[in-house]
């Protein structure tokens, strides 16, 4: 809120100044506030003189004392401005004004950070969506963790998200067709007959295990079968049973998905072959040695695609771009897809045939998450025997948590390796920083019950004196608790799910800082209340946070 005010002050500060002539019209800049590092700079800062400066020449603390000249700030919002450096503009914020975001907290209770400015316009969310030949490895993970988070931050900001799980089980993909070869001649073995497992086929033990249970399920009614009918038979069968398992990993984890949409739907529909004809009919494809290419070179990508194989078999991009029409057409206002890293050469082919379909660009975005790399302590932790080439997201689950898991998938941008500690996210102490963001919060609960046995009663938010709050503890925890709405703000449009991670850290290490230096019931009961009132709000703030990353907020640790 604080941050809104001085953007839209310092914007109309730019306007007037230029109306006046004191700065060129043609000087256009964007007006930005950070949180300065050392708090002796103050609250918020911004450097919108420093790009006006190198715009027209000027110096930039002239520039900075111009647009203070003609700044008008809502009154109580600040105590103090200064400009600094080679041309900071600094705020500190008023002490009444922070007093009144632990009012705002209170009033608002959780729907403190909820804002409209998604107009109640419509977003179709596409992540993990793993091939159905395996378990969910924990790399899918990360991109459950930032994908669920990502949808939570979407609806606060007042969009109606869907939430989609695509099944990539199109008979006609590679890795599927490796998958059923490999399934039947496990399936073989355990009959007692004599067959090999491809090279390139799936080493996992975990297919071992899923022909066992097959035979168990089944028998050899399989066997008779000519050997298409029987690949095709048995990876109907086991599809299932993976698919069944990928839900209930993502229930374990947490994620809900609204729709689980099967890409064989789009060939048993007809869609790939009319998407294909739109394609054409457009004039965005041609036929050249046999096949059916795309003109992505038209639309922004380096070099043309298939689109149709020489042996008349789709390929993997006309599935996509028929899927994706589908999407469009079910009318989504915006798509957000989420792949892993092994996808990041489909992203111009993909987006290129989206727009070639006649569709708006910016109203599809995709994004890359990073792989994730296991440790205990400084050892790496080497891949699962029994996966394979995969390390299982269940396993990692059973081992530290749905919590530390999620916790520990979203403290970095997606777009950077992830290195998790095994050992650090099990870990019962500070240095665990999942762990000491809810220990904040058992505190929290911990200190309200005391209270009650006392026989302290939690003081209304209406007759509280918080002018009793004059600390430089609890006025800096306050500060915290008004970063929340800019911060959910910008982690759901910037699509940085890693800032929550980092607002409940911040917003912890404040609490835990406050209580050390200010007691919360002593012999002053105008102060106990003011204080009372403060940490509820840093609860309700705190469970927020925790609520949008999917993490619980226990009230006993």
């Amino acid at each position: 809120m604080a941050k809104e005010l001085l953007i839209q002050a310092l914007s109309e500060a730019l306007t007037r100044a230029q109306t006046a002539g004191d700065i060129p019209e043609n000087a256009a800049a964007e007006v930005e506030l950070q949180t300065p590092r050392d708090p002796r700079h103050g609250d918020l800062s911004t450097g919108l003189a420093m790009v006006i400066a190198s715009e027209t020449g000027r110096p930039a603390r002239e520039v900075a004392e111009t647009l203070l000249r003609h700044l008008q700030l809502p009154e109580g919002l600040v105590d103090d401005i200064s400009v600094a450096g080679p041309g900071f503009v600094n705020f500190t914020l008023s002490a009444a004004w922070l007093r009144g975001i632990v009012r705002r907290v209170l009033d608002q209770g959780e729907r403190y950070g909820r804002s409209e400015v998604g107009g109640g316009r419509s977003l179709l969310l596409e992540f993990v969506s793993a091939n159905p030949t395996g378990p969910l490895a924990v790399v899918q993970g990360r991109a459950a963790a930032v994908g669920d988070t990502l949808a939570n931050l979407f609806e606060r900001i007042g969009w109606r998200v869907s939430r989609e799980y695509y099944v990539n089980d199109a008979t006609n993909s590679t890795q599927v067709q490796r998958f059923a070869e490999t399934l039947d001649a496990r399936y073989l073995q355990q009959l007692g007959k004599d067959a090999s497992v491809p090279e390139d086929g799936y080493q996992g033990e975990y297919v071992v295990d899923m022909a066992a249970e097959l035979v168990a399920a089944e028998g050899d009614r399989y066997l008779e079968m000519p050997h298409a009918e029987r690949l095709t038979a048995l990876y109907e069968y086991c599809l299932r049973q993976i698919v069944a398992s990928h839900k209930r990993d993502m229930l374990a984890f947490g994620v809900e998905f609204d729709t689980w949409f099967m890409e064989s739907s789009l060939h048993e529909n007809d869609e790939v072959a009319r998407a294909m004809e739109a394609l054409k009919e457009a004039g965005h494809s041609y036929e050249a040695d046999g096949a059916v290419w795309l003109r992505a070179t038209e639309l922004g990508d380096e070099q043309d695609h298939v689109l149709i194989r020489s042996d008349g078999r789709p390929s993997y991009l006309a599935g996509d771009i028929a899927y994706h029409k589908n999407k469009f057409e079910r009318g989504f206002d915006r798509l957000i897809d989420i792949w892993g890293p092994d996808h990041q050469g489909h992203v111009k082919r993909t987006k290129a045939g989206v727009q070639a379909l006649g569709y708006d660009a910016s109203r599809f975005e995709i994004l890359i998450h990073q792989i994730v790399r296991l440790f205990r302590g400084s050892e790496m932790v080497r891949m699962s025997k029994r996966a394979g080439d995969i390390v299982p997201l269940a396993g990692l689950v059973e081992d530290v948590g749905p919590d530390a898991a999620r916790f520990f998938f979203l403290m970095q941008s997606m777009d950077s390796q992830l290195d998790f500690d095994l050992e650090l996210a099990k870990k019962q102490a500070n240095e665990n920083p999942v762990y000491y963001v809810q220990y904040a919060h058992a505190r929290i609960c911990s200190i309200l019950r005391e209270a009650e046995e006392r026989g302290v009663r939690l003081p209304q938010p209406d007759a509280v004196n918080l002018d009793r709050l004059e600390a430089p503890d609890e006025l800096g925890l306050a500060r915290k608790l008004g970063d929340l709405p800019d911060e959910i703000q910008q982690a759901a449009e910037r699509c940085e799910t890693h800032r929550m991670t980092r607002c409940a850290r911040e917003l912890g290490a404040a609490f835990h800082s406050f209580y050390t230096n200010c007691r919360v019931l002593n012999d002053d009961a105008e102060l106990t209340a003011a204080r009372l009132s403060l940490v509820q709000a840093v609860r309700t703030t705190l469970r927020i946070v925790l609520d949008i990353i999917g993490v619980s907020a226990p009230e006993k640790m």
